[in-house]
């Protein structure tokens, strides 16, 4: 992990960077309101103003509101948030877009912790990790499906299995073991929710899938790592078009079923709610 420490400031942070396609304009739609962030990270509103509230919907009955602290479009986004975790220090998301050659833009995200002290350097290391999954969500977006209306949606389950045996058991359900980018998949003939589409990207415990059905979108599916919260696996819908957000309405109870069933067990007290900032 790299961790920026600023030593005129109590702060924190890790940076992180992608190249999509489209003009800063275009770009910032993506990375500053809340049609855009919902396009590929989780539904999200945002007041299109410095000082304007944003809300982070995490997941089912979740969700981590802030405040913008810096509008600059095309250039740079950022919001604070202060209650994301109990006990947690503030935490920042700054956004800076930068125009590259051949109608590229350059996408530069730094999330900053303020605190001076490394008790916290865990939940970075886990941002760190956790981000770039949404950036490629971000690209792919920006790169099939520039300006659609999303419809997202987000489901979770908290399991006691460790992170393999619950990536092994949801790749299994899928039939997505040894999955491959660039390969056609589809769920039909499983116990799945149906999913037809082709990988885009597989990393470690968590996977992209490019969808044609039920409606052309992205799918994302991980296990995270939450400590002695336990394990949490999670999908993440976003279904793109005019069309879309009755067939997400639709998916969505079968998928929180789906993974009840593989994965449901007791979990302490507000684990869900720290646990879905794993997968920020």
């Amino acid at each position: 992990m790299t961790v920026r420490h600023d030593d005129s400031v109590p702060v924190r942070s890790i940076e992180l960077e992608i190249d999509v396609p489209g003009t800063p304009e275009q770009v910032w739609q993506a990375i500053a309101t809340g049609p855009g962030f919902s396009a590929w990270f989780c539904p999200t509103t945002v007041e299109e103003r410095e000082g304007g509230a944003v809300t982070f919907f995490m997941g089912p009955g979740l969700e981590s509101g802030g405040v913008v602290t810096a509008w600059d479009p095309p250039r740079r986004f950022a919001a604070e948030e202060r209650d994301w975790v109990p006990g947690a220090p503030p935490v920042a998301t700054e956004i800076f877009v930068e125009a590259k050659a051949g109608g590229i833009c350059r996408v530069r995200l730094v999330n900053s912790l303020f605190t001076s002290k490394a008790d916290w350097d865990d939940q970075l290391a886990g941002f760190e990790k956790g981000w770039p999954l949404f950036l490629e969500i971000l690209r792919l977006y920006l790169t099939h499906f520039p300006g659609a209306l999303c419809s997202p949606a987000r489901v979770l389950s908290m399991t006691t299995m460790n992170e393999e045996q619950a990536w092994a058991t949801l790749l299994g359900g899928l039939g997505l073991t040894g999955a491959r980018p660039g390969q056609p998949h589809t769920t039909r003939g499983l116990d799945a929710p149906e999913l037809t589409g082709v990988v885009e990207s597989v990393r470690e415990h968590a996977l992209l899938l490019r969808t044609d059905e039920p409606s052309p979108g992205v799918v994302a599916f991980g296990a995270s790592d939450c400590g002695p919260q336990g394990m949490l696996v999670w999908l993440g819908l976003h279904f793109y078009g005019d069309t879309a957000a009755p067939i997400a309405a639709r998916e969505e109870p079968k998928w929180q079923a789906w993974l009840a069933q593989r994965f449901a067990t007791a979990a302490p007290a507000g684990a869900a709610s720290e646990a879905a900032e794993a997968v920020r």
